[in-house]
């Protein structure tokens, strides 16, 4: 080998070592001015109890591995432009890494590019983002999760009559693959089952969502099942068929739980409940935050699981550990 082809390679050698070690360069750096390691999780809001759920898991990774957590988020599920000023606000703070569940799969894609170039690791959790400049992904399956929806609502009908889909809003990531996975499962499982409406969009707060679903049931006079993709859509169709006078007359398969809705379940008025594990995706994205400043292994995809959860498996023991954790333990007053 000549001597300028050996040098060469030792230069490109060189250069990857450098690359490699000078985002954990900086959040040495970070950490030195700190004290300590500072994590920003970014939710795509902070009312439901699905996102205090998410706090909760981060707040015991950050308490359990000493680093510092810093939760700032939009109160809005619609806030776009609330959540990308937050990004880049902690981008220019040069926090040591983001956990983020972004809002729009394609809005956030660009402030997620900018934290990269300034070397701080993001983990996107909850909903994908269309980009290639985060370092892991940790999520329901939620495709599965909507064809399990699907296959559900089947069996209640016994594979016939008519159903609706009320959707979320555009541009969630997440709410859209449980919708495609749920017209996917209508399909395999009731192939005889009539879809007769999915073109509503319940918006991103209660009073909206309510009207959306008093609409659809208004459009359809008769429905045999129905179906929702997230907690709010869930909540807003409960209390519409609530102010019709038609809950528990049609079979109801939702998303997520609150106290409202289990007890819902528990009264024939929604007949099952698509169980995430809120908790587990803020505490993974923590710990994976904190491996990679420390250079140590991680996974670049966590799938956190999904229960239909029934009136008849609500005391399962997998069910009530998913469903009793104790938030309050861990996050702050």
């Amino acid at each position: 080998m000549s001597k300028p082809s050996l040098f060469i390679i030792l230069l490109g050698l060189c250069l990857i070592a450098c690359t490699s070690t000078k985002q954990n360069s900086s959040a040495d750096e970070n950490k030195a001015l700190h004290g300590t390691y500072r994590i920003a999780l970014i939710p795509k809001g902070t009312t439901h109890s699905y996102w205090l759920a998410v706090h909760a898991g981060a707040e015991k990774a950050a308490q359990e591995l000493g680093v510092e957590l810093i939760w700032q988020g939009p109160q809005k599920e619609d806030d776009k432009q609330g959540q990308i000023q937050t990004v880049q606000h902690f981008t220019s703070q040069s926090v040591n890494a983001i956990v983020l569940a972004p809002i729009d799969v394609h809005a956030l894609a660009p402030s997620v590019a900018s934290a990269s170039r300034q070397h701080i690791p993001v983990i996107i959790i909850d909903s994908d983002l269309d980009s290639q400049d985060f370092h892991s992904f940790i999520a329901t399956n939620n495709k599965l999760a909507g064809k399990l929806c699907a296959k559900r609502l089947c069996e209640l009908l016994e594979g016939k009559g008519k159903v609706a889909m009320l959707r979320y809003h555009e541009g969630s990531a997440s709410a859209m693959a449980r919708e495609d996975g749920f017209l996917e499962g209508l399909k395999e499982y009731g192939p005889s089952i009539e879809l007769v409406s999915s073109s509503h969009y319940a918006g991103v707060t209660i009073e909206k969502s309510v009207h959306a679903s008093l609409n659809l049931l208004n459009s359809c006079s008769q429905l045999d099942g129905i179906f929702t993709p997230t907690e709010l859509t869930t909540q807003g169709m409960l209390q519409a068929l609530e102010m019709r006078g038609k809950a528990g007359q049609v079979k109801f398969v939702g998303f997520d739980s609150n106290t409202t809705l289990l007890e819902a379940l528990k009264k024939d008025k929604l007949h099952g409940l698509a169980i995430q594990d809120p908790f587990k995706m803020g505490y993974e994205g923590v710990k994976t935050a904190i491996a990679i400043l420390k250079n140590q292994p991680f996974e670049k995809h966590i799938d956190t699981g999904i229960i239909i959860v029934t009136k008849e498996n609500l005391n399962d023991p997998m069910v009530t550990e998913l469903l009793n954790t104790n938030l309050n333990r861990w996050l702050k007053e």
